[in-house]
């Protein structure tokens, strides 16, 4: 009988220690780092706003939708024509949907955007949250890590980018990559924030590529 209580809750120890490391482990994983800083003998470029974009694409059982989002601003340092740091706004407000047309484009863009009555915390509610950021924090053998903000809730992504010079003109290209929205409390349509939705879900990983232009300030 000792013998038993004692299995028992050295298995409960174990099964709570497992549990716990990969709860550590998962927040490891989103934490935010410190922003790089450029140095002295870095040079300021500041991001086209108009030339650049963020591409984004979003996915359902029943088929899927893709669009862009536009940049408030932004700057990139650049050493000998790497990136030393860098940081972008995201205007949320700009939001576009690019596979539709008409009445279905302006309510899903309205949907998203949280400009929809009773529907504004569904997505992105741009009332309140009108801008996104990204602070670089570093870039090795092309892959750019940094820290995205979304609705006040801050994690860490990474990227594979290229960079191109052309005379005082820089562009960085990254490859499509993933985020878990509702790592940012972007819920809406999750199935593992709720399970019940059965075949009636939205995706939680959105498919994103960056497109900078930034020029010699």
């Amino acid at each position: 009988m000792k013998f038993t209580f004692l299995k028992i809750t050295l298995m409960a120890f174990i099964t709570v220690g497992t549990f716990s490391c990969k709860n550590t482990e998962k927040e490891a994983e989103m934490t935010a780092e410190e922003a790089a800083e450029a140095t002295e003998m870095a040079t300021e470029y500041t991001v086209d706003t108009a030339a650049s974009q963020i591409m984004w694409e979003g996915a359902k059982p029943t088929g899927k939708h893709n669009g862009t989002i536009k940049l408030a601003s932004g700057t990139i340092h650049l050493n000998e024509g790497k990136a030393e740091a860098g940081n972008f706004v995201i205007d949320m407000n700009t939001i576009n949907d690019e596979d539709l047309e008409g009445e279905d484009k302006a309510n899903l863009e309205a949907h998203l955007k949280g400009t929809v009555e009773g529907k504004e915390g569904d997505f992105f509610h741009v009332k309140e949250f009108p801008t996104a950021k990204f602070e670089m924090t570093s870039i090795e053998n092309n892959v750019v890590k940094g820290n995205l903000t979304i609705k006040d809730k801050t994690n860490a992504i990474e990227f594979p980018a290229t960079v191109t010079m052309e005379g005082d003109k820089m562009m960085m290209k990254s490859e499509a990559f993933e985020i878990d929205r509702t790592k940012w409390g972007v819920n809406y349509g999750s199935k593992s924030v709720f399970p019940s939705l059965g075949d009636k879900f939205i995706n939680d990983i959105m498919i994103i590529t960056v497109s900078l232009v930034a020029n010699k300030a």
